[in-house]
């Protein structure tokens, strides 16, 4: 019999799970897991687990196993937007991975996931924002266009402002006119109550465009906005990453990934053990081999079984 919501047992439940969310947004990946284990194995709070335990799968890259927690976390609760939202977040990677046939499967699913998120919560900006970048990067075959994602837009400008921008600004890009994306993209910026990831999304976007100097000068403006911000943890993780990917500057890249790791405001969307990982490849690339290995191994600490570190050639 589940506990009752007031019962001794159904407290300590509730605060294991909390613990569970902490150890997620952490990056904890192995402590969360043996929380979640921890658990009784039936109640009315299992659907909760089983999405931190999906979450956490997702996290450490492992779809198949997401996959299979989410759809759990669905079967026990299906009227709960954000188990949807999750579910076809996990199936969408697992899509990217599979054959064409069983993508072309998977995709018709992860809008269906996405859509239900909406239905159920129409104001879940998060959700909004997911099936609107689905509808426009997806082709007709699978439910995708470009006019529902200006339909999403039109619903985001009443949650969330500054995602609504960031969604037309993806719909000019994919319609070639960059002149639009650009305008939007800095009208996200300055819609946004907390602008520093909004200044990193228009640096990604000059460096899809090779416009370095406009993206060095992008990053400065969200390292400083970060400044100012309480949580300023993903932006720099962000930042970072972009850096990185444009082989810009990796003694800053670096800096920004000891700083947001060292920092209180950790994030799941920025896992502290793929943040050391990436920043053991930028030690790697400086030429400190012995500072990479230690982040390697700090990521194995939080994660044993993380792959990408495993892999990681000295």
């Amino acid at each position: 019999m589940a506990p009752a919501p007031g019962s001794a047992q159904g407290a300590g439940v509730a605060g294991t799970l909390a613990q569970v969310n902490r150890a997620l947004q952490a990056g904890e990946a192995d402590k969360a897991l043996g929380l979640i284990g921890s658990l009784p194995q039936a109640g009315a709070q299992m659907a909760e687990a089983r999405n931190f335990k999906c979450r956490v799968r997702y996290a450490l890259q492992q779809w198949n196993a997401a996959v299979d927690e989410c759809e759990e976390a669905v079967r026990l609760d299906g009227q709960n937007a954000n188990n949807h939202l999750w579910l076809g977040r996990a199936l969408g990677e697992k899509a990217d991975r599979a054959s064409f046939m069983t993508a072309y499967s998977l995709a018709k699913r992860v809008r269906s996931e996405f859509e239900t998120a909406v239905n159920l919560d129409p104001r879940n900006a998060e959700a909004l924002s997911t099936l609107g970048e689905f509808y426009k990067d997806a082709p007709g075959v699978v439910g995708g266009g470009i006019d529902k994602a200006e339909g999403i837009a039109a619903q985001l400008d009443k949650v969330d402002p500054a995602r609504a921008h960031q969604l037309r600004a993806g719909i000019a890009e994919a319609r070639k006119d960059l002149g639009a994306a650009e305008r939007e993209f800095k009208q996200a910026i300055a819609t946004a109550q907390n602008p520093a990831d909004s200044w990193t999304t228009l640096a990604s976007f000059y460096r899809r465009r090779q416009r370095w100097l406009d993206l060095d000068g992008a990053i400065r403006n969200s390292i400083g906005a970060a400044e100012k911000e309480k949580h300023p943890g993903v932006a720099l993780f962000d930042a970072a990453g972009v850096l990185t990917e444009s082989n810009r500057d990796p003694e800053l890249a670096a800096k920004l990934f000891e700083e947001y790791l060292a920092g209180d405001s950790k994030s799941e969307e920025a896992p502290a053990f793929e943040a050391h990982l990436r920043l053991a490849h930028l030690k790697k690339q400086l030429g400190d081999e012995a500072a990479a290995q230690r982040e390697v191994a700090a990521a194995l600490e939080l994660a044993h079984d993380y792959k990408p570190a495993l892999d990681f050639k000295p």
